[in-house]
């Protein structure tokens, strides 16, 4: 054997003595590759990518190979791995790359996004799939269809199809007919990519949308060369679909968030749908966004990238005025012969005419407009919140009704039931209440629910059917036939043929959210549901404000998302708040904090960066619509303030390095007080 041969064989991953493994491990300070050595007997198995068992701190650990090496960068005795868990090459090179850029972008480990990224092993999958083999067909390229609406879809579509990576943010037109509706235009987007012999990854919000998309894919490409990953999928289904991808035998993943870290073959394609619905945030450390994961990935691999909705985001909006972006829209007149009639209840001559009835709870003019509209089909009535009365205040000084125990929110769950924490069940007994603030011993209700409605809704119209879709029984469709369809925000079923009508209730409740988005989330809320309306029908707004929602409600009269966050944003870069600017969040008890920011004035901040705190931190619920999780109450009591460190968007990594070194620092100190971290948090934009 010659000596080039030689050096080629000693270079082949199996005969490198030593192992970097990636151990899953959460300690910050961890964060980094360990070398082991690797027994002859595992040689052939510990292949980059596979999964393994080591010996690590005196127990035993899972991780990931990345690499083989012939010589070890620390000088000492090496450990032996312990054993192969699979010599399947499961965490592929682009796929760790992108994980470490999600945890340096939000000051997380990259164990934390590892567990996210790659699902856990099931061997009977792994034994299953090993004799299938990959479809070798190709596909045409299909027809433009739906994006022939947008002047400038089928000029990004070519640029899909000829290997380019254009990034798009796209405002769907609303009131499509099924064969042209958003759906069959991210079909249309993937199997573009596909025809050219590309892959593709599209998140979506939740498994309904999902479902939506896997039928119009499977329309035009019939079974098998798509895959689902979703969170409702059990173990070896899912891990299935991952392996089927893994190995090439399909190039197009559709799921929920964690379907963004797919590791797909020729990446020629991301997109996500509604970048401002909170599902695409991930609500386990790092606390990443889909958008986010999404729009790194496209940049380390040149994949084009398309972000669509029929609301736009301040992320989408950052992206567009800093020419990231291109935006994808209708024309005007095509938008107006697309969308729905929108009014505003109260406004005009409704409140002469109709007097207090024209700013009730389900004012005249939507009553009018809904009995006209059950005439030829389903009427879409959307409430802000669900159950029955989820809220209540005092009748006089209309301050929040709050549990004496544990000062969660109080309400009613249903006819005939007392008031009750929605925290702990404490129950108020009659008579017992009296307002903190004014004595008052009577009670109103804040808002009412969609269980409330329901009832209020059916002895309106009594006769017409009435369905309910929300948290616990959401439903997917309904169909033609006259109907009164109370759903909340999310839930909204798809009529077939579309809605006649869409009443969107208690509009001052949307815009009454606690965080600094709330009018941009309004409108998307309201958007979607009036997006389901027959074009030209009916959509009114009713309980809307008369001044604090004026911008909110214009956008949606007008049908113009881009005009809101425009102006937002613009509001925001002139106040110096996110996302103008990058903040960080730290959350712990305020003696934590302060050791926390004695260490980052110690370590260095980018230049121009803000600490704004500590201030004392209003915790959230600690489950939506349920009791505080056990341990909940301790970490209420100690995580009682927060700081925030907003810097420029341009010293974001600077940012994130030294927050990842404060819990690098913290981890091996062994600190008893955790500091959580959050880039970007949610209750702030």
């Amino acid at each position: 054997m010659g000596d080039d041969e030689t050096m080629r064989r000693r270079q082949r991953p199996a005969d490198r003595p030593v192992a970097a493994v990636v151990v899953e491990t959460p300690l910050a300070h961890l964060d980094r590759v360990f070398e082991y050595s690797v027994p002859d007997e595992l040689a052939a198995g510990a292949e980059p990518g596979a999964r393994v068992r080591v010996r690590f701190a005196g127990r035993e650990l899972d991780g990931f190979v990345v690499e083989r090496r012939d010589h070890p960068e620390h000088e000492g005795r090496l450990t032996p791995l312990r054993r192969v868990v699979s010599p399947e090459p499961v965490l592929t090179p682009e796929v760790l790359a992108l994980c470490r850029a999600v945890a340096d972008r939000y000051a997380g480990t990259l164990s934390d996004v590892l567990r996210l990224a790659v699902p856990r092993r099931h061997a009977t999958a792994e034994r299953a799939l090993a004799l299938e083999s990959p479809p070798q067909e190709s596909v045409e390229a299909p027809e433009p269809g739906p994006w022939t609406a947008y002047p400038a879809g089928p000029a990004w579509l070519r640029r899909v199809a000829s290997g380019e990576g254009p990034a798009a943010a796209w405002t769907a037109l609303p009131g499509r007919r099924p064969d042209h509706d958003w759906p069959v235009a991210l079909a249309v987007a993937a199997t573009t990519a596909l025809a050219a012999g590309r892959g593709s990854v599209v998140v979506l919000p939740d498994h309904r949308d999902v479902d939506r998309l896997d039928a119009a894919l499977t329309q035009l490409l019939g079974k098998g060369r798509h895959v689902r990953l979703t969170a409702d999928q059990g173990p070896q289904a899912r891990y299935t679909a991952w392996l089927k991808v893994l190995r090439g035998h399909v190039r197009i993943v559709i799921g929920t968030r964690a379907a963004a870290f797919a590791p797909v073959h020729d990446l020629g394609l991301v997109a996500w749908w509604d970048d401002g619905d909170d599902l695409l945030a991930e609500p386990r450390a790092p606390y990443h966004h889909t958008g986010v994961v999404l729009g790194l990935r496209s940049a380390a691999t040149g994949a084009a990238l398309l972000a669509g909705g029929f609301g736009r985001s301040l992320r989408l909006q950052v992206g567009i005025e800093a020419g990231d972006l291109v935006p994808v829209e209708a024309d005007p007149t095509a938008l107006r012969s697309a969308m729905p009639r929108v009014t505003v209840a109260g406004e005009g001559l409704d409140e002469e005419r109709d007097g207090p009835a024209a700013r009730a709870h389900l004012p005249s003019r939507a009553w009018r407009v809904a009995k006209d509209a059950l005439v030829d089909g389903p009427v879409l009535v959307q409430v802000p919140r669900r159950g029955y009365l989820p809220s209540l205040s005092c009748a006089e000084c209309r301050t929040p009704v709050r549990c004496t125990r544990c000062r969660g929110p109080v309400s009613v769950s249903g006819s005939g039931t007392p008031p009750a924490c929605r925290w702990c069940g404490l129950v108020v007994a009659a008579g017992t209440f009296e307002c903190q603030h004014c004595g008052s011993r009577r009670l109103r209700s804040a808002v009412t629910g969609a269980k409330r409605t329901a009832e209020e809704i059916g002895r309106a119209f009594p006769g017409t059917p009435v369905h309910t879709s929300g948290s616990g029984d959401v439903l997917a469709t309904v169909g033609g036939d006259p109907a009164l369809v109370i759903a909340t925000p999310g839930a909204e079923p798809v009529a077939e043929g579309g809605y006649t009508a869409v009443l969107l209730l208690d509009a001052w409740a949307s815009l009454d959210l606690p965080v600094l988005d709330a009018p941009l989330e309004a409108v998307r809320r309201w958007l979607a549901a009036a997006a389901l309306t027959r074009p030209g029908r009916a959509t009114v707004l009713c309980g809307a404000p008369e001044a604090v929602a004026l911008p909110a409600v214009e956008a949606l009269v007008r049908w113009d998302p881009a005009w809101l966050a425009e102006r937002e944003l613009a509001e925001r870069a002139e106040l110096g708040l996110p996302p103008a600017l990058r903040v960080a969040q730290l959350t712990g008890s305020r003696r934590a904090l302060e050791g926390a920011l004695h260490q980052l004035e110690q370590q260095g901040l980018p230049p121009g960066a803000q600490v704004l705190g500590p201030v004392p931190h209003a915790p959230s619920a600690p489950h939506r619509g349920g009791a505080p999780a056990e341990g909940d109450a301790p970490a209420r009591a100690v995580a009682d303030h927060h700081v925030l460190v907003r810097v420029p968007l341009a010293a974001t990594l600077e940012l994130t390095r030294a927050l990842i070194a404060l819990k690098a620092v913290r981890s091996a100190r062994k600190e008893a007080e955790v500091v959580a971290v959050r880039v970007d948090p949610l209750d702030m934009f």
